[in-house]
């Protein structure tokens, strides 16, 4: 049965031809003593493989177990043993290759083999994608870019597909590229700036270790470290792609008029966030009070902002430049003591005299109330319309939760200290003057 494709599309065209081909090709191999001599070893060498491969793997499993260990080379232990999923296509691919090379002395001829060799070629790929790879990212363009290109490979229609892609040129006003080297560029630019991620990563958790270093020169270094790891990573990947840079002169001209223009505040917020990493005023785990009102622990610097968290669980995104241009209360910049005031009042029957020492000693026998820079401090503050007005003063290390963490406690000792010497603790009352007769009504 003959079919007229002249009139289908090209791609059609191009489809059925690959597909003749594959058929003939099919055709000669079942006909052929010397393709089925090479189909029997390809079995023979998978089935040596699965062999080899059982007693193998879990001798190899127990050579790499580096058990609870945690050093460097227990480290590149569990990392060589994450490929073992690869040991049997691996070895059914070296299996094969011994084979095709004695199958090509004798009948001069291995196309069978060296098909079969991709296979096993495209298994090792297919596994490593799916068993080994964990990285979301990775496994992303594995299972769409790697796999693909292996099974292409496996059929060898890599070359032909490649040629295809060259061939199609997409134009872009004065710029135009190919479909294949746009492929390499996503697929290039993809690993190389998750490696500079990882780079990235790896170099942030090795800086903020140096516990030496102050929080904030942690931070600048680690973000020195992030521009440059990515800034290389670009250039790396304009060189490979063979870029010319001198071109991307014009567009960096753009990008800083349009920063001195209309993006006057995003830099403004990048160097006064500099500024701030550089001096150290402000810096993660600090607890600060800004002008506008803004207050909270700063949990997160950013190229733009700071981040604070409030007691309640609400994050507060400051930009950078309100710390420099802006009146800024750091709690915690000058250590981790800070003082508070507990207030209250006694009735005017008692000899207050006697009232700092028992609020003074009562508060210096809690756990969190510091004695240096200063022990606790009652002092008398003013007479009030109920009671004579008191208040002690404490220090004590971090803050004060909403003003509830520590006063409470303090307000808690101070009322059982005054029940236990009989102070009366005031309260509001008014005492009512009647003039005159009082005149009862008869009903």
């Amino acid at each position: 049965m003959e079919f007229d494709l002249e009139s289908q599309p090209e791609i059609v065209q191009t489809i059925a031809g690959y597909a003749l081909q594959g058929w003939e090709l099919a055709l000669t191999w079942l006909l052929s003593p010397a393709a089925w001599s090479q189909f029997a070893l390809l079995i023979v060498a998978y089935l040596a493989a699965v062999v080899i491969t059982r007693r193998l793997r879990p001798a190899l499993a127990r050579l790499l177990d580096p058990g609870d260990s945690d050093t460097v080379l227990a480290k590149a232990r569990r990392f060589v043993a994450q490929f073992l999923p690869l040991v049997l296509p691996l070895m059914a691919y070296v299996l094969t290759g011994i084979g095709e090379s004695v199958v090509r002395s004798i009948f001069d001829s291995g196309a069978v083999i060296a098909f079969g060799k991709r296979v096993f070629l495209f298994l090792a790929v297919r596994a490593m994608v799916r068993d080994i790879i964990s990285d979301p990212f990775l496994k992303l363009l594995g299972r769409y870019i790697l796999i693909p290109i292996a099974a292409l490979y496996a059929l060898a229609l890599l070359g032909p597909v490649a040629t295809r892609l060259e061939a199609t040129v997409v134009p872009l006003g004065n710029l135009s590229f190919n479909l294949l080297w746009l492929l390499q560029f996503l697929a290039v630019g993809g690993v190389i700036f998750w490696l500079g991620q990882w780079s990235n990563s790896q170099s942030s958790t090795f800086i903020q270790r140096q516990e030496e270093m102050r929080p904030s020169l942690r931070q600048l270094v680690a973000k020195s470290v992030e521009f440059l790891i990515f800034g290389v990573a670009f250039l790396v990947l304009m060189n490979i792609m063979g870029i010319n840079l001198s071109a991307l002169a014009v567009l960096g001209g753009a990008i800083g008029v349009g920063l001195g223009f209309g993006l006057q505040k995003i830099a403004s917020n990048f160097i006064s966030g500099v500024i701030l990493l550089v001096e150290g005023q402000a810096t993660v785990g600090d607890y600060v009070e800004l002008d506008g009102g803004e207050a909270g622990t700063i949990v997160k610097m950013t190229a733009r902002a700071a981040i604070l968290e409030t007691y309640d669980g609400r994050w507060i995104v400051v930009p950078n430049e309100d710390f420099i241009t802006t009146r800024v209360v750091n709690y915690s910049d000058s250590g981790s003591a800070n003082r508070y005031e507990a207030p209250f009042s006694v009735s005017y029957n008692t000899d207050i005299n006697a009232v700092p020492d028992i609020i003074n000693t009562a508060v210096s026998k809690l756990d969190f109330v510091l004695d240096t820079p200063e022990g606790p401090d009652c002092e008398l503050v003013g007479f009030g319309d109920s009671g004579i007005d008191f208040a002690v003063e404490y220090w004590v290390n971090g803050i004060d939760d909403g003003k509830n963490k520590y006063k409470s406690h303090v307000l808690f000792a101070i009322w059982n200290a005054l029940k236990e010497h009989d102070i009366e603790i005031p309260y509001p009352h008014r005492v009512v003057e009647m003039k005159g007769e009082l005149r009862t009504t008869p009903l």
